[in-house]
């Protein structure tokens, strides 16, 4: 290779999802068929490029979720409302991994692991102290879970009616994104077709029942954590995203009637231009498969709607209040971007579980960004750069190359069970890792400008009690309820899932009588069995 060949290889630049970035970007390179009318409707108008609404973050800033959960549901709560009076918009919900798999704290799989990554939730009586002095009927709530989905929604929404409020008011999200569980994070239960059968029927029973709750936040972030580029995010949600809508309208539901209700969840990472390609390219993909591909008439059902959560897998150990200046730089890339919501992490999560004032500066970093920044003063700022332009329309084409191969497969549900998305992003995380190890990709504090003398610094820590106390209140609630209520509701519930009737109906009847949520994860478990890859 002659000087010139080799000063062009080492000027050469890509993103992580190896689209090339040019030098410098002129009008030409947004391509003859650049359509300044269609590309740049406003903010509000198809096929929502700029923003799902008119006024955008000049009318309402953005929700700030800081996301929270672990031990009991007391120590929750009082972490809750410390960040509401720190004055967070949104509560974020984190689930323990006992409760994610649909079992008991007494199980024996759930030995060590009870509010260890989130809360512990068994019962109606734990939902009641998780929110207890919260007026449900006042805040919008998220929750990440996604295989026992429908029992939290229906425990929240049982602690919303004895507080007196009405299915109207109550707001929020479930997670309950299925399809990525066996893709990237692996808290299922089921197999994937029973698995669709409850996802569909909560889109049912919301539509009829909480007509304000989305009822999925179909997630790129765990997609992106597992180790995916920022392109394999967008395609392979978009993918599953499809993969729901077909299921609900199998099922009998209309479009209209669920799609105005779906959202989505993405990660914020490093690389800022790109990651606001992604958000753009992302609203302006989903308008057009639910206008071309699923006939909607009704904008709602069109908007992409999203949450951001910032990198977690960006968070080094090493030199951890470096991630506060991350966290920062992705924060500002979903802002950019159009978020709806936004979670930014604390710096020691690499470590621990966020404590009080690592959880308090992330917070700040959101209020600073909305009240000192002027992000908030213009819809769609970057709108018109000859590169973020030409980067959205790179980011939407490899997208689109990846949703025909998959639904070329026969759709989302068969490509994951042939292992291609799987594949895809661990050859996409070898790479990376590949990239950071020659130190190709730089790391601050890790591969380069490391140090031996990283500060104490105060963590987090998790009683080891809390399993013993969870049991012991499990124990007492059995000795209690009205065990012949219970086992009429669960047997009522078994031959729904045996059936067609709608399983949410006879679930939240179990629940009111106390099951568990074992108890009710265990009935389908008889019905559907567990899921083994």
């Amino acid at each position: 290779m002659d000087v010139e060949k080799k000063g062009k290889a080492r000027d050469e630049r890509r993103t992580e999802s190896g689209i090339e970035v040019k030098p410098l970007y002129r009008p030409e390179d947004l391509g003859e068929s650049f359509d300044y009318s269609e590309r740049l409707n406003d903010p509000g108008e198809y096929p929502y490029t700029r923003g799902v609404y008119p006024s955008m973050y000049r009318g309402r800033p953005w929700t700030m979720r800081q996301y929270a959960g672990f031990g009991t549901a007391r120590e929750t709560n009082e972490r809750f409302k410390y960040l509401t009076k720190a004055g967070q918009t949104g509560l974020s919900v984190a689930f323990d991994l006992p409760t994610q798999m649909g079992r008991d704290s007494d199980h024996p799989l759930s030995l060590g692991e009870v509010g260890k990554v989130g809360v512990a939730i068994d019962s109606l009586l734990d939902m009641r102290e998780l929110f207890d002095g919260i007026p449900l009927k006042d805040v919008s709530t998220s929750m990440t879970i996604n295989a026992t989905a429908s029992i939290l929604l229906l425990l929240y929404s049982l602690v919303a009616e004895e507080q007196g409020a009405e299915a109207k008011d109550v707001t929020g999200t479930t997670q309950n994104d299925i399809l990525k569980e066996y893709l990237a994070r692996g808290t299922y239960i089921y197999p994937p077709a029973p698995s669709m059968r409850v996802t569909t029927d909560m889109f049912a029973y919301c539509a009829r029942e909480l007509p304000r709750w989305n009822t999925i936040s179909i997630s790129g972030y765990h997609i992106r954590e597992a180790g995916s580029t920022a392109v394999q995010e967008l395609a392979f949600t978009l993918s599953n995203a499809i993969a729901y809508v077909e299921a609900a309208t199998e099922a009998g539901l209309e479009v209209e009637e669920f799609a105005p209700r779906l959202s989505f969840f993405f990660n914020a990472h490093n690389d800022l231009f790109q990651e606001v390609a992604k958000y753009r390219a992302a609203r302006r993909m989903w308008a057009k498969i639910m206008k071309d591909r699923f006939g909607a008439t009704d904008e709602r059902s069109m908007r992409l709607r999203f949450h951001t959560q910032t990198a977690g897998s960006s968070l080094t150990a090493q030199q951890a209040e470096n991630n506060i200046v991350r966290t920062t730089v992705q924060a500002l890339s979903a802002i950019l971007g159009g978020t709806q919501s936004l979670h930014t992490n604390a710096f020691d999560e690499a470590l621990a579980l966020p404590t009080e004032k690592s959880a308090g500066i992330a917070l700040r970093t959101q209020q600073i960004l909305a009240n000192e920044a002027a992000l908030t003063d213009t819809a769609d700022p970057l709108a018109g750069s000859y590169y973020v332009e030409s980067l959205t329309d790179a980011v939407e084409e490899e997208a689109w190359g990846y949703i025909k191969q998959i639904d070329e497969m026969g759709g989302s549900v068969k490509a994951i069970e042939q292992r291609f998305m799987q594949r895809e992003i661990e050859d996409a995380a070898y790479r990376y890792q590949r990239e950071v190890e020659r130190e190709d990709r730089v790391i601050v504090g890790v591969n380069r400008y490391a140090s031996d003398d990283d500060p104490e610094m105060d963590l987090h820590t998790v009683d080891e009690s809390i399993q013993e106390k969870q049991v012991d209140r499990l124990r007492q609630l059995r000795d209690d309820r009205d065990s012949s209520a219970v086992e009429k509701a669960l047997a009522d519930l078994k031959r729904a899932a045996e059936g067609s009737d709608n399983l949410l109906y006879p679930m939240k009847e179990a629940l009111g009588n106390l099951a568990t949520l074992g108890e009710v994860s265990d009935t389908l478990r008889e019905v559907y069995g567990q899921y083994r890859p």
